[in-house]
């Protein structure tokens, strides 16, 4: 599914929390998007999934139907886990919402494919970078009739921005695109085309 915004922007009570924006994200390819801390990464990832409507601007398909084919992926103070859940808790909860099994065999089972049953036990807020990112994405792609995984400030806990690339490439498939929203500082060192917070001529 291809995902087309054209000048969307989002105001708040106290001034714009995304100033107009235009971006394609094209099905089955990675879609880098950029911005300085507070130009609306949260924002543009609400409205993407179909959770927020623009102030200004118009995002095509409706909103409906982004519901249903978008996941946002691990935004701060939307659907962030709680940081004193273990990451076995956190799983079971993101299994059970996509209708799966979510018991403690599960669940381990779930950890021990991926290699990850070492930090069951371990605080959400303690999970290595890596881990807390490849768990976040593949929860996410786990979720029925999913097309795009909009991933959400991976960089505020990530120190080095190639490496939650790597995952977010990895999650790329013929049919589901990717969304990394990102700061200027981690797309300066990854330097690969990206669609920018605030620039409404990027289609």
């Amino acid at each position: 599914m291809d995902i087309q915004a054209v000048r969307v922007g989002v105001n708040g009570a106290h001034g714009p929390l995304l100033k107009p924006t235009s971006l394609l994200v094209k099905k089955g390819a990675l879609t880098l998007v950029t911005g300085d801390p507070g130009t609306g990464h949260t924002a543009l990832g609400l409205v993407l999934s179909g959770r927020m409507n623009p102030s200004t601007g118009t995002v095509s398909p409706d909103a409906k139907t982004l519901r249903r084919e978008v996941v946002l992926v691990d935004a701060p103070e939307v659907n962030e886990p709680e940081a004193a859940l273990t990451l076995a808790a956190v799983v079971g909860e993101e299994l059970a919402m996509c209708k799966l099994p979510s018991g403690r065999k599960a669940v381990h089972d779930w950890l021990a494919e991926r290699s990850f049953d070492e930090h069951a036990r371990t605080r959400f807020e303690h999970v290595p970078p890596s881990v807390r990112c490849a768990v976040m994405l593949e929860l996410g792609s786990t979720r029925p009739g999913v097309t795009t995984l909009v991933l959400d400030c991976p960089d505020r806990y990530h120190p080095d921005p190639r490496e939650w690339l790597k995952l977010a490439q990895q999650h790329v498939t013929e049919d589901r695109s990717v969304v990394a929203l990102c700061s200027n500082t981690s797309a300066s060192v990854l330097d690969i085309p990206a669609a920018r917070l605030g620039e409404e001529n990027a289609l």
